[in-house]
């Protein structure tokens, strides 16, 4: 009989800890959660209390009688999940169908896989919560109830095989109303006048830049301004000199490790979680889902020590944070290494990088402040009221900073500030070298990237740590939101200097737009989110979501049973939905917009969502059937332009005649094609349908027809039997016999393979 069978829910988790255990103990992995909410049906029993009906999948089967066996034939039986509340109902659900008694069974959790943090558990281990399994159990329910009688709704109301979420539509509505302030923003430009200026008795003519507290509306009133200046006084006014601390941030929570990764990394946030779990499973760093920013006082004098060795005792600040988010459920710790002496790890890239600044961020967090001078300069004006402003900063000393410094979302520093200053006095005189007034034009709001949508669910108390990543990633799975880059464009701004006593003026080129990584609304995703605004204003609210968090850390904390949150929950919501299925919509106005009238013919322009995805159409003669085009890339029904929908009918292209017949340009449900005949070829990423050449489509044919030549050119046939042949597949080589189509084994190479070998393949390989 075995002695001690553990049970944890990743095989990779399992390995680490093997390595802790002693003979005595078997691990075993789980692979996640081993039961779940049936999937026929509604999976909920409404006339019990909201009892859900739980079962195995099919593919948990055989796991499932193996952990049976094995927690039969041992003495005790240790559940080891993860901390959290998943972890904990992975845990129950393991008690529940190994009959394992829930009074009884001994529950152990380590927020970081050591020896240490396992020997504590196994000598202090407890019973299940329950309070904690319950609020998992509420949250699955309550989003199954939502996703269950909205979806139906929104196949009715809007368009089949839509879906709805609880969390995720609000995510939708943030990045939809971001979409809709770019839209409705109008950029105007502004003159932002800054001059270099020196101390006039400086023999050392040390250059500072300083920014007119103003901006002018018009060219004629920024240049009067520049004429104003010329034989102008200029002296300092007033100088403001302060000493300023700067702190380092406090340890990663599961949120701010998602925001830093994606600013400094460019890792995506499910990349992040997907990373920083392979480091917790291989006993590198503490537990990745948690909101707390505390760190255990083993940790802070490890801390101390690290950063007495490599930089010196003045260094040193060693402290704790408080945690400011209220019911932090996955409490413990922040985000840590699990030894901080380990400065460097092996493992992938990602692995290596993510590390580097989970450690750079725990160490600095105990070093002592930044130490700076912040200065500004005022400069006065004899002849005009307007003032020149210059911010320094010098620093004194670099505490933190000399390790790490965080990342912010928009990271430029204004023209005018930063930098050190030249000593100066009130009443100094100043020359002034030049004097520029730049047309500066107002930006628009930017998109959320996901760094930044997590920064703001957090902030709305939406949401918690593990529901981030798949949230961002449900909502672009559903086509609601995608993620992509949009090139710069350019415009032309005028810049006006007066330099040695003459204005002159010239044009300057800049960049603006330009986007990486930035998450957009489809007219799908827009459409859903009206639909459910005008119907579902309370599941859509904010503060509502907001709520629902809160009571589920109640029940969390056995203040409330979860049978009576969702009760409250469910009535309403049931009367919602009935009334939206009793309101009568036209499911076609849903999005359809009118662009205008077409010049030409004069027949009306509309935008709208059709069988393939959003499109323009202009209507027909006399009950004809219109023209219709698809939209580009980027391009919303809600902000397209009558004129950008005219160029788009300029689809299908006839670049002209080839062996008698036409070579055609157009885009279908696949996407951008050329054709010829019943030749078809796809355009790539880099080719548009709209200014192909002709040679590139020639190009493009000759491909196709070249892949489609290989694809039905056999690469061995066999003396033996003129049907057995192997070919080129999508998926690589195979074997076609008798109609039927067979894999070749790993590592089989098509030269070497014999006829013998082919008929042994046939007869024991699935087709």
């Amino acid at each position: 009989m075995q002695e001690n069978l553990v049970i944890v829910e990743s095989p990779a988790k399992a390995k680490t800890i093997e390595r802790f255990l002693g003979k005595e103990y078997m691990v075993k992995s789980s692979f996640g959660h081993i039961r779940d909410l049936a999937k026929k049906g509604l999976g909920i029993d409404l006339d019990n209390e909201f009892e859900p009906l739980y079962e195995i999948p099919d593919d948990k089967r055989k796991l499932v009688d193996e952990l049976t066996r094995l927690s039969r034939s041992a003495k005790t039986v240790w559940l080891a999940s993860d901390e959290d509340r998943e972890g904990e109902a992975i845990a129950w659900h393991l008690a529940k169908v190994l009959n394992l008694p829930i009074d009884r069974t001994k529950r152990i959790v380590f927020h970081e896989i050591t020896q240490r943090a396992i020997v504590n558990a196994i000598e202090n281990p407890r019973t299940i919560d329950m309070n904690l399994v319950n609020a998992q159990q509420a949250r699955r329910v309550l989003d199954r109830l939502v996703g269950f009688e909205l979806s139906p709704v929104l196949w009715k109301k809007v368009r089949p095989a839509l879906s709805a979420g609880r969390v995720q539509s609000v995510a939708v509505r943030l990045i939809v109303e971001r979409e809709r302030e770019i839209i409705s923003f109008k950029s105007t430009a502004t003159y932002r006048v800054v001059g270099q200026f020196y101390v006039t008795n400086d023999p050392s003519k040390t250059l500072f830049k300083a920014t007119l507290s103003r901006g002018f509306e018009k060219r004629e009133e920024a240049e009067q301004f520049l004429h104003d200046c010329i034989g102008e006084e200029f002296v300092v006014g007033k100088i403001e000199e302060k000493p300023v601390q700067r702190y380092a941030a406090a340890p990663f929570t599961t949120s701010t490790l998602q925001q830093e990764a994606g600013r400094k990394l460019g890792m995506s946030v499910s990349q992040t979680m997907s990373v920083a779990q392979r480091l917790y499973e291989q006993g590198l760093i503490t537990y990745m889902r948690t909101d707390s920013v505390n760190l255990s006082q083993m940790a802070i004098t490890q801390c101390k020590n690290e950063i007495t060795r490599l930089f010196g005792a003045k260094y040193s600040y060693p402290h704790n944070y408080k945690t400011k988010s209220k019911g932090a459920q996955e409490a413990h710790e922040a985000i840590r290494p699990s030894y901080i002496e380990r400065h460097e790890i092996d493992g992938t890239a990602a692995e290596k990088r993510l590390y580097d600044l989970i450690w750079k961020r725990t160490v600095a967090s105990q070093m002592v402040p930044a130490e700076l001078d912040r200065t500004q300069i005022v400069v006065d004006m004899k002849r005009r009221s307007e003032q020149f402003t210059a911010m320094g900063e010098v620093v004194r000393f670099d505490g933190f900073m000399r390790l790490y410094s965080e990342a912010t979302d928009e990271d430029a520093v204004q023209e005018g500030e930063g930098g050190i200053l030249p000593k100066m006095a009130v009443g100094d005189m100043l020359t002034a070298t030049t004097i520029t007034a730049a047309e500066r034009y107002t930006q628009a709001p930017t998109r959320y990237n996901e760094a930044a949508l997590v920064k703001r669910l957090e902030e709305l108390g939406i949401g918690r740590p593990s529901t981030y990543a798949p949230t961002i990633t449900t909502i672009m799975n559903r086509g609601y939101v995608v993620k992509q880059n949009r090139d710069g464009q350019k415009r032309q701004t005028e810049q006006l200097t007066l330099s040695n006593g003459k204005i002159t003026a010239k044009m300057v080129t800049e960049s603006y737009g330009k986007e990486k990584s930035r998450l957009a609304p489809t007219d799908i995703g827009m459409v859903v989110n009206d639909y459910l605004e005008s119907q579902f204003s309370t599941i859509m609210d904010y503060h509502f979501t907001a709520n629902v968090e809160k009571e589920f850390d109640r029940i969390a904390e056995g203040e409330i049973t979860w049978h009576t949150m969702i009760n409250d929950f469910y009535a309403p919501f049931h009367q919602l939905v009935d009334a939206a299925v009793g309101t009568q919509t036209d499911r076609s106005q849903n999005a359809t917009r009118v662009l205008g009238v077409d010049p030409k013919t004069g027949f009306t322009v509309k935008a709208r969502i059709g069988r393939y995805g959003p499109m323009v159409e202009l209507e027909g003669k006399d009950g004809e059937k219109g023209q219709f085009a698809s939209l580009k890339k980027g391009q919303l029904i809600e902000s397209i332009t009558l004129e950008e929908a005219l160029e788009l009918f300029a689809l299908p292209r006839n670049l002209g005649d080839m062996d008698g017949e036409p070579l055609m340009v157009g885009v279908g449900k696949f996407g951008p094609y050329v054709r010829h005949g019943k030749t078809f070829a796809s355009l790539t990423k880099s080719d548009d349908p709209y200014t192909i050449t002709r040679e590139r489509a020639e190009e493009l044919l000759r491909e196709s027809r070249e892949k489609q030549k290989a694809a039905t050119t056999p690469l061995r046939t066999f003396s033996e039997d003129a049907a057995m042949v192997i070919k080129s597949g999508v998926y690589g080589p195979y074997i076609a016999y008798n109609g039927k189509n067979y894999r070749l084994p790993k590592g089989a190479k098509v030269d070497s393979l014999t006829y013998t070998d082919c008929q042994r393949i046939v007869a024991k390989t699935k087709k």
